[in-house]
């Protein structure tokens, strides 16, 4: 099974999808922020990044999809991008109107089976 890592900052979703893809073998790693979740691409390169939008600030991880595909060891790495922005008061701070660079998108909360069989489709 490949390496994931979880770029969120919510410790207690965090703690429920490692669980949940640790018991379907998987190795994860987790980042709570942005940046901290490149430096760990930058050091060990994942099969998969499950990435949230909503961090340290509204569009954080659409940043961070953004400088992924900018950065050539990084750029074919999937991302699935998970959030609930959909159904937030920053839906509308979302931009509809470009290419998102990220492979599959889920939104929170995410159904365990679900996770797994996606996952399954990149790592």
């Amino acid at each position: 099974m490949g390496n994931i890592l979880i770029v969120d900052d919510d410790p207690d979703y965090v703690e429920i999808m490692r669980t949940v893809l640790q018991s379907a073998g998987h190795r994860v790693r987790v980042a709570f922020n942005g940046p901290q979740g490149l430096e760990m691409m930058r050091q060990e390169r994942p099969a998969l990044v499950l990435l949230d939008v909503m961090m340290s600030y509204v569009l954080d991880g659409l940043n961070v999809s953004h400088e992924m595909r900018e950065d050539p060891q990084l750029r074919d790495v999937p991302i699935i991008m998970i959030s609930s922005i959909a159904g937030s008061a920053y839906a509308g701070m979302f931009p509809t109107d470009e290419y998102l660079p990220v492979s599959e998108w889920i939104s929170k909360p995410v159904d365990p089976k679900a996770l797994v069989a996606r996952v399954a489709k990149y790592a």
